[in-house]
């Protein structure tokens, strides 16, 4: 049976347009997802749309629509980011869809009945912009400790969940995981919230209209956290398909932004526990990206439009960009300078020069044809080691998210093959030793061919350029793990060159 994996993104709220941190979360997610599927993973891979409460309501309002049609369409948006993107997720969920206000009706039902959901009076602070309530200790001056804005204090009937129940369960399983939280450093802040002690949440509002309503009381909708938290059992079969959530359920990845990696580790993880349902194996908190060392926003005009770049650089430029430039986890800051410095220096230096010079010798010494290679010299057994071993050298870089550790090691192997042609010198041995001179170019497209298998979860759009150039007629998405081998191009194919894949960028524009 096929090893399976199952990895998600947050639901992006439908309040406004995605950005580039959106488009960070979701291609990390997709690269390690086509990388399982690479090494024969069943794989479940969901990204969606949180669609309730007041804060959707008043965007909705402003726009003169309702809050459906505001929400169907940034969804449509959404959803052209992603083809845009090349994210290859196997489904996208919307909180309004009826599959979801089922689950979420039937898992609240049964924390009711159970106990573990009560009904009270919620007195406190709240703040619309975040969705979130706080104590009044928790404010600074008033203000959310978030976003900034003011807090207003509500008064009203509310159901609660029974979160302080778990307190002691919480702490001793974070004990026991010493994995769940990643990446480590996000793990003692969570620890410590849980210690200084955990109160009942309210998960019902009365002045919400736009919300699912609670089954047995319709003067509640349910709170927009609570509804949104559960999407991850709706989409892979909670209530509709057992068959589909043994395979697939505990979670092995929810990716998040750091700004709610506690909703996911302590909310999220008490209401799975009074469901008696497994927690997901990891939570990963990603970092935030500045742009040009500031924050973005609106009211500065420095939001990153993912499109805007796409189209200046190209959609595979972007994704490199993003997933080489930090280390998951940690924050970045994006400048136009800094991803055309990686552009010309990773990209069109490295990896394009590799395939346009390697080619274009084939083509003018041995008539554009794969050579057969005759014999190993230790140079050659130096870049077979390094192009053959690379699968191996990835795997643990894959399994801590460290992706740009990933594309360092294969970036290494690139290096090695540039520096290979200056030591091999085959434009000498087309006349000194042509024997030496098809080992030599025959090394080159095989490092090529494992190049392009490698790249691949990166970047799809040039692992099937360099794919084609290779002149190799089977899709390489048909290939599997022990593909990866070296020896596997066949002599005699016929070379196909293309256009440049990296033209370089003038710095100066």
């Amino acid at each position: 049976m096929a090893r399976k994996f199952y990895i998600t993104t947050p639901i992006f709220y439908v309040n406004d347009l995605l950005h580039i941190g959106h488009a960070y979360c979701t291609i990390a997610c997709d690269v390690v997802a086509r990388y399982k599927r690479w090494a024969g993973y069943e794989v479940l891979f969901l990204t969606g749309t949180d669609e309730h409460g007041q804060k959707i309501a008043q965007a909705a309002s402003l726009k003169g629509k309702t809050p459906q049609e505001w929400a169907d369409y940034i969804v449509a948006q959404d959803k052209k980011l992603w083809e845009r993107l090349n994210i290859s997720h196997d489904d996208f969920i919307r909180t309004t869809e009826n599959r979801h206000e089922r689950t979420v009706q039937a898992i609240f039902t049964r924390l009711y009945k159970k106990g573990d959901i009560y009904k009270g009076e919620y007195e406190g602070w709240y703040c619309t912009s975040c969705e979130t309530f706080y104590l009044e200790s928790q404010l600074n001056e008033g203000r959310c400790p978030e976003c900034g804005k003011p807090a207003e204090k509500l008064k009203e009937e509310s159901y609660f969940f029974r979160l302080s129940k778990y307190q002691k369960r919480l702490l001793d399983y974070f004990e026991q995981n010493p994995e769940f939280m990643q990446p480590g450093f996000r793990k003692a802040e969570m620890v410590n919230f849980v210690k200084e002690g955990l109160k009942d949440l309210s998960v019902s509002r009365t002045a919400v209209k736009w919300g699912i309503p609670v089954p047995f009381d319709d003067k509640h909708t349910v709170y927009v956290w609570f509804d949104a938290l559960i999407n991850y059992l709706t989409a892979c079969g909670y209530l509709d398909d057992k068959a589909k959530f043994e395979k697939f359920w505990p979670a092995d990845v929810h990716v998040v932004g750091k700004e709610i990696f506690k909703f996911h580790t302590v909310i999220w993880s008490a209401m799975l526990m009074a469901l008696e349902i497994p927690l997901p194996r990891e939570v990963f908190g990603h970092g935030w990206w500045t742009v040009e060392g500031e924050k973005m926003s609106k009211s500065r005009g420095n939001v990153v439009d993912p499109l805007e770049v796409c189209e200046e650089f190209g959609v595979d430029a972007f994704r490199y960009f993003l997933m080489s430039e930090v280390p998951f986890g940690q924050d970045g800051d994006f400048s136009k300078k800094a991803l055309v410095r990686r552009y010309n220096s990773d990209l069109a230096n490295n990896l394009g020069n590799l395939l346009s010079r390697s080619l274009t010798m084939v083509e003018k010494y041995l008539e554009g044809k794969v050579p057969e290679p005759e014999g190993r010299e230790d140079e050659d057994k130096d870049l077979i080691e390094k192009a053959e071993g690379l699968y191996q050298r990835v795997v643990e870089f894959y399994d801590s998210f460290e992706l740009n550790g990933v594309l360092g090691t294969i970036w290494q192997t690139i290096d090695y093959a540039n520096r290979y042609i200056e030591k091999t010198a085959p434009w000498k041995l087309e006349k000194a030793d042509r024997k030496r001179l098809k080992t030599v170019l025959y090394n080159l497209l095989e490092t090529l061919r494992l190049v392009a298998l490698h790249i691949l979860p990166f970047m799809p759009q040039t692992a099937e350029r360099i794919w084609e150039q290779l002149g190799l007629e089977e899709k390489i998405y048909a290939q599997k793990i022990e593909d990866a081998r070296w020896g596997r191009l066949k002599p005699g194919k016929k070379i196909k060159i293309g256009k440049p894949l990296f033209p370089r960028i003038n710095p100066d524009l």
